[in-house]
């Protein structure tokens, strides 16, 4: 089920609009990812099915959640060739997980008079975190 590049931009109901005249081009993937319609249906069929707290209830939807939470975890778990599902954490962004990881790996690694090397081309949210690490 290989599409070519271009034809993925169908696989994204909102890139199905023009701004200012033009077809939309959305470049900000660090702030926000637009989805997918397949996400989109998986979301919608949790709110409309599922929707409970992961790990927080006994009761058959809180029950469904968590196996589908940790199902998710086991597969990323196999995509990146994870030991174990305990390498797996969630994070609500980007901005998030560079924060956390400066912030405990690096803060246990890097040393006085140590150099941290990023690029110029960094989005912001990957250099503050290095310059309060440093």
């Amino acid at each position: 089920m290989s599409k070519g590049l271009n034809n993925s931009r169908s696989d994204f109901p909102i890139l199905d609009q023009k701004v200012n005249g033009e077809q939309l081009v959305y470049l900000d993937n660090a702030a926000t990812t637009q989805k997918p319609v397949s996400v989109l249906d998986s979301l919608i069929y949790y709110y409309e099915h599922d929707n409970a707290n992961v790990h927080r209830g006994v009761h058959t939807l809180a029950e469904r959640a968590t196996e589908e939470f940790e199902a998710a975890r086991d597969k990323v778990a196999a995509f990146i060739n994870a030991k174990s599902r305990k390498s797996v954490i969630y994070t609500r962004s980007t901005t998030e997980g560079l924060n956390w990881i400066a912030s405990s790996f690096g803060n246990s690694v890097v040393n006085e008079g140590d150099e941290i090397v990023i690029s110029e081309l960094e989005h912001h949210s990957n250099v503050v975190p290095w310059q309060q690490v440093a």
